[in-house]
């Protein structure tokens, strides 16, 4: 690549608003595009999401904040990449009470961005905005004119024709059942045998009213009162969805603070076998009193 074109595309490029495509995980990996293929995909890409949650979702708008150029790749982050950067003054590091250096330089995740590697065999050819608009498609859309239609894009043609007529089908997630019908009026929180399921409810007689039953994250029933009197139930799956779980909160080791106070001296190292040295994260119990017997006479007035 020219280094002409390379000025042309991180210009052209830098700050540039898309709706996003696909699912980006939190976390400091982000999503490998090579010949129109994305990768993690499919179930990897499923346990990342349920594991860290999504960085961004499909209709979502984000940022390109910055291009860097490699030897056979060109990475895109966007919403400011998985790192938050560190500003100047937060690279000085300043010694505190006793020479203990307190320390700024630490990174930290930022749970709004990540990135895709554009990945070519052997270099970076040269390549004009349209080009590498046109590489970027699975990820990026940038002729979308709004969120919902960028979303609507990455559906399936059933469900994409569901959500314009404003259908529900069983086996669309929360955000399909939003596109297709709104936010619901009714919500009721309901438990069959042990199975917690929660219904939506659309509609006021006279008219149609459809009960929409979600279990987790998934429709699982869909019944419709007509106005009529006749009933429509349907429990068939009639799309077939990605299934991402939350993942279950981990238990955290308990968290020590790097300055914590202490009553040695700068430079000293603990005692391993005092009795106030903390080991594996177990808090020491302070040993109980000596016997001394019991207290000697009274010699008061002898």
């Amino acid at each position: 690549m020219s280094k002409q074109t390379r000025m042309d595309l991180i210009h052209g490029f830098t700050a540039e608003l898309v709706y996003i495509r696909t699912q980006f995980p939190m976390g400091k990996t982000g999503l490998t595009l090579k010949d129109g293929q994305l990768s993690p995909s499919g179930d990897e890409l499923q346990r990342m999401m349920a594991m860290w949650g999504p960085a961004v979702k499909p209709g979502d708008q984000a940022m390109i904040t910055q291009i860097l150029i490699k030897e056979n790749h060109i990475r895109f982050e966007i919403n400011g990449g998985p790192v938050k950067k560190q500003k100047w003054y937060k690279r000085i590091e300043v010694s505190g009470t006793g020479g203990v250096p307190i320390n700024n330089t630490g990174e930290s995740n930022n749970p709004r961005g990540s990135y895709v590697d554009l990945v070519f065999d052997g270099y970076v050819p040269d390549l004009n905005a349209q080009q590498l608009k046109d590489l970027l498609r699975p990820v990026f859309d940038f002729n979308a004119k709004s969120a919902a239609e960028a979303y609507l894009d990455t559906l399936p043609p059933k469900v994409r024709e569901a959500i314009k007529a404003h259908r529900v089908l069983v086996g669309m997630d929360h955000d399909m059942v939003i596109a297709a019908k709104g936010r619901p009026p009714k919500k009721d929180r309901e438990k069959d045998g042990e199975t917690e399921y929660e219904e939506w409810i659309y509609g006021e007689p006279p008219q149609d009213v459809d009960f929409v039953r979600f279990v987790g994250d998934e429709v699982a029933r869909v019944e419709t009162m007509k106005v009529d009197g006749e009933k429509v139930v349907r429990t068939e799956r009639e799309v077939d969805t990605p299934k991402t779980e939350v993942a279950k909160k981990t238990e955290q080791p308990d968290f020590k603070p790097a300055n914590a106070p202490t009553l040695r001296r700068p430079g000293e190292e603990p005692d391993p076998d005092s009795p106030t040295t903390i080991h594996n994260g177990n808090v020491p119990v302070a040993p109980p009193p000596p016997d001394i017997g019991p207290p000697p006479p009274n010699l008061v007035g002898r």
